[in-house]
């Protein structure tokens, strides 16, 4: 498979993608049901899109769904393909797809620990990545308040501003 136009063909005549589009001219999206997505996934693994390059999750908060984006790569055809799938935001659990592809093992404790999305399968997936003693929602929820969260955790400081120019004065 050379071209984009392929791709999708043979993503179609194998597959039921809600939505398929070509991106740009070496990237294509495949918009799935969550039930598809792992048959997708090792599918085009044995076509030769062999690097899992990005999980990441989007916050879609007034559809109350979360958008799962895997991005892999073929490098001998320098093709992308992103395989997107919602899944719902108030009990965001997905299956691992480390048997496909094993280094999602860490995309997976990023998206989890920054999203809340729990993935089933992979037992490393809850342990903290960057945020240690984190205590509150996963803050890239778009439900995040960040300035709530800083007057709860930080005492409020008085600042002496003393830095401004007077009038006339060099800056």
């Amino acid at each position: 498979m050379n071209s984009t136009n392929n791709i999708i063909e043979d993503i179609k005549s194998k597959f039921n993608p809600e939505n398929i589009e070509k991106v740009k001219k070496n990237q294509v999206a495949i918009d799935l049901k969550h039930e598809e997505v792992h048959s997708v996934l090792a599918y085009l693994k044995s076509q030769g899109w062999k690097q899992l390059t990005l999980l990441t999750c989007i916050d879609w908060i007034k559809e109350n769904k979360f958008q799962l984006v895997y991005i892999i790569m073929n490098w001998e055809n320098s093709m992308t393909i992103q395989v997107r799938t919602k899944i719902n935001r108030d009990n965001p659990q997905f299956r691992t797809i480390i048997n496909i592809y094993p280094g999602a093992e860490f995309y997976e404790r990023d998206v989890h620990e920054f999203f809340g999305v729990e993935f089933e399968g992979n037992e490393k997936a809850n342990k903290p990545l960057f945020l240690e003693l984190w205590d509150d929602i996963p803050p890239m929820r778009k439900d995040f308040d960040p300035l709530a969260y800083s007057k709860k955790k930080f005492d409020v400081r008085e600042y002496k501003v003393d830095f401004i120019p007077k009038e006339g004065e060099a800056e």
